[in-house]
């Protein structure tokens, strides 16, 4: 190479650099969006709601939430990986959409590792399985030793297949050798319908949707996977406590954006997510959904989803299920 073509190429090198630098100094400069991969009115939604205005205001700029809703949270998340690696199209991760829906569905048109570049982990929710009142137990050595001794006899509610609910459930099944039907619904809160009304006797949800059922009567709370109990939830063990550790997995709600998204761009958001959550009220509004404040890093986001994604595929492979 020429010493001309050469010291071209140096410049060409600096000038990249120098535009990328100066990309992530002045990013944002234009409204940010936050996609929900799940219609209004969950948690997921409750959430990216609570964070957006703070996050906004911690970035310089409008934080628009955007709802797309479908095939259990693939459609939104597949948006967000084939979105411009700029910063300006990020998306709301769950477990359901990095984790179990692409272990159960071999057609998920993203790689849930891969394809995305997390930021940071808002929040996580505890999940709880709940029963019907006229269900034939009203603690958890009971629930466990009934449908111990009644292989097939009783069914459970999820928010559908591939869902949190539903492979969390058959992680129990697994671990316990128990059979119990599997009855998918079209999200939650048909789901939770059914059960109220003892057409189903059992359901494996978020907190969030079961607590105003248990808080009123009309469910029963059984074991609850979260930390530690929940002050909600004082004589409800944790899966930990029962020796079901593996099932003890709280649902996340963070945000995540494209590969290939700038460090700069990840460490501002991640920074602006930590500074809102610093905030008494933001705290309140999360914490009243009966989840809890996360707010790590980057790499611990990352970490959190892989190893999600791995439990789930084992669960998979080990209950044999296919999303027919």
């Amino acid at each position: 190479m020429h010493r001309r073509q050469w010291g071209a190429c140096i410049g060409a090198v600096a000038l990249v650099a120098v535009a990328g630098s100066s990309f992530a100094q002045g990013y944002p400069n234009k409204v940010v969006e936050l996609q929900v991969p799940f219609a209004p009115g969950g948690t997921t939604d409750i959430v990216a709601r609570v964070i957006s205005e703070p996050l906004g205001k911690a970035l310089g700029q409008s934080v628009v939430v955007i709802n797309k809703a479908g095939g259990g949270g693939i459609v939104g998340a597949a948006e967000t990986a084939r979105a411009a690696p700029d910063g300006y199209k990020l998306g709301v991760a769950t477990v359901s959409s990095t984790a179990a829906n692409p272990a159960i569905n071999p057609k998920t048109p993203y790689d849930p590792i891969n394809d995305f570049t997390p930021i940071v982990n808002i929040a996580a929710t505890p999940n709880i399985i709940a029963v019907h009142p006229s269900f034939p137990a009203k603690n958890y050595a009971e629930f466990a030793a009934e449908i111990k001794k009644n292989p097939g006899k009783y069914s459970y509610a999820s928010s559908g297949t591939g869902g949190i609910g539903h492979l969390l459930m058959e992680l129990y099944k697994s671990l316990t050798n128990t059979y119990v039907t599997h009855i998918p619904y079209r999200g939650a809160g048909p789901a939770l319908n059914d059960v109220v009304a003892g057409q189903v006797p059992i359901m494996f949800d978020n907190i969030p949707s079961a607590l105003p059922f248990i808080q009123t009567g009309k469910l029963v709370p059984i074991v609850v996977s979260a930390p530690q109990r929940l002050a909600a939830l004082p004589n409800v063990p944790t899966f930990k406590e029962v020796g079901l550790e593996p099932v003890n997995r709280m649902a996340y709600y963070g945000i995540l954006g494209p590969k290939g998204l700038p460090k700069e761009v990840v460490d501002k958001v991640n920074a602006g997510v930590k500074k809102a959550v610093e905030d008494p009220a933001v705290r309140k509004r999360i914490e009243e959904t009966g989840s809890l404040v996360v707010a790590n890093s980057p790499q611990q986001f990352a970490d959190q989803i892989k190893a999600e994604y791995e439990v789930y595929k084992q669960v998979v492979a080990k209950q044999k299920l296919t999303l027919d």
